[in-house]
C-alpha cells in the first residue's frame, strides 16, 4: 500500500505499507510486514521491518524485528525486540569522507 497521507492503523493489516507522511498503530493495531513512512507511532505491535524517519514506540507498543531510523523513542514499558541501525549511515559517513578528501586552501606563509 503506497500513500500520500497519515494514516491510522486499529485493526489487522499484512503486507508493505510506504506512506510519506505519518502512520499511528492504535492500542488494537497489529501489523505484520514492512512499514515505512516519515514519522512512525507505535502503541499495539508490529512485526517486520520499519523504516522511518522519527519512530515512537509508546508505553503500550511492540515492535518486533529491524527498525532503521534516525530517532527512535522507547517509553517506559514499551517492548522492542530486535536490530535498530541508524537510517541513512552509510551515506552519512561516505559524506564525511568526501568532505575530508576536499583540497584545503593554502594560506601564504609569513615573511
Amino acid at each position: 500500500m503506497n500513500l500520500e497521507c497519515d494514516l491510522y492503523v486499529d485493526g489487522h493489516f499484512e503486507g508493505t505499507i510506504d506512506s510519506s507522511k505519518s502512520i499511528t498503530i492504535g492500542k488494537n493495531g497489529k501489523i505484520d510486514g514492512e512499514v515505512r513512512a516519515r514519522h512512525l507511532i507505535v502503541q499495539g505491535v508490529v512485526e517486520g521491518s520499519l523504516e522511518a524517519d522519527r519512530i515512537e514506540i509508546k508505553e503500550s507498543g511492540r515492535i518486533s524485528g529491524m527498525v532503521a531510523s534516525n530517532e527512535l523513542i522507547i517509553e517506559p514499558k514499551a517492548i522492542f525486540e530486535g536490530e535498530s541501525r541508524i537510517k541513512d549511515i552509510k551515506e552519512s559517513k561516505e559524506e564525511k569522507l568526501e568532505s575530508s578528501k576536499k583540497p584545503t586552501a593554502e594560506l601564504p606563509k609569513a615573511k
